[in-house]
């Protein structure tokens, strides 16, 4: 597998990036993480749009247009072994010779990009349902950017880790944000409640796929402010990303979500999203 690293393709062994970029010292970048589907890329166009906002939004020039962005993905798609695949790509404010916080003048952005396999959920998982835990969102407020400095992050999601569970469901003055790397929803009695888009979120792709599915099911939506009582007495709960595609969470902090098992609602969104999966994502039907 060869990896790019600023115009080049190389092993990944091979693949240096200098102790002086701003990345590795103040985690000051932008990723984007596309996952890819019997060799297509899904909604490639909106990766690249949230991958524009975010550059924009830290002042870090796009260093390729839209079409140069595809022609690398879809090489690097074309050149792994998988199908399925996870593009990773990264770009940070690049290198310069002195560390200091202010943004250097004149100096180049380090572009990365990578591929692995793409693993989606087990059946069990989808069957079961997952155990979460909550904790306060202790995030800084512009989480609409997609920035490499992860650390608040990762210390809340190994909070799930270190009590047997798959993640960690943030609150923020007593309103559902997101999960340390998800999306939430939560179910009320036949309505389909989604946090709305702002700052204190990521816009998830495949967040819009759910509330998208929704409609189609007729599924009666509510995009807005979700209280932690609404979470907590929810009916149904569930998580979604990229990798996790839609997961039944049916324990949160000990305590059973609904009747403890992935509900009726549940079970018709992820038919359709497994229909979708196949019709759209890999067989490129318009959707």
């Amino acid at each position: 597998m060869m990896v790019y690293l600023n115009g080049a393709w190389l092993p990944p062994g091979e693949a240096k990036v200098s102790v002086m970029d701003r990345g590795f010292l103040f985690g000051d970048g932008i990723y984007e993480v596309i996952p890819v589907y019997s060799r297509r890329p899904f909604r490639l166009a909106q990766h690249l749009e949230r991958l524009a906002h975010s550059l924009a939004a830290v002042r870090i020039a796009n260093p390729h247009g839209p079409a140069e962005w595809e022609s690398l993905i879809q090489h690097i798609v074309a050149s792994a072994e998988w199908e399925d695949q996870s593009v990773y790509l990264q770009v940070t404010r690049g290198s310069a010779p002195v560390r200091n916080h202010a943004f250097p003048k004149d100096v180049a952005p380090t572009v990365f990009l990578m591929t692995e396999a793409l693993t989606t959920p087990v059946p069990t998982l989808r069957e079961l349902g997952v155990k979460v835990v909550s904790a306060a969102d202790n995030r800084w407020h512009r989480c609409d950017i997609k920035a490499i400095s992860l650390l608040a992050n990762c210390l809340l999601r190994q909070q799930a880790v270190d009590e047997g569970c798959a993640e960690t469901v943030l609150f923020r003055d007593g309103i559902l944000t997101e999960g340390a790397a998800a999306n939430i929803f939560a179910v009320k009695a036949g309505v389909l409640l989604a946090p709305q888009k702002n700052h204190l979120m990521l816009p998830g792709i495949t967040y819009d796929v759910v509330l998208e599915l929704a409609a189609h099911l007729g599924l009666p939506c509510q995009v807005r402010d979700i209280l932690e009582e609404e979470v907590r007495e929810a009916d149904e709960l569930w998580l979604s990303s990229s990798t996790k595609e839609v997961l039944p969470i049916v324990e949160l902090d000990g305590r059973s979500i609904g009747t403890g098992h992935p509900g009726p609602v549940y079970q018709a969104m992820y038919q359709a999203y497994q229909d979708f999966k196949l019709k759209v994502m890999r067989n490129g039907e318009l959707d």
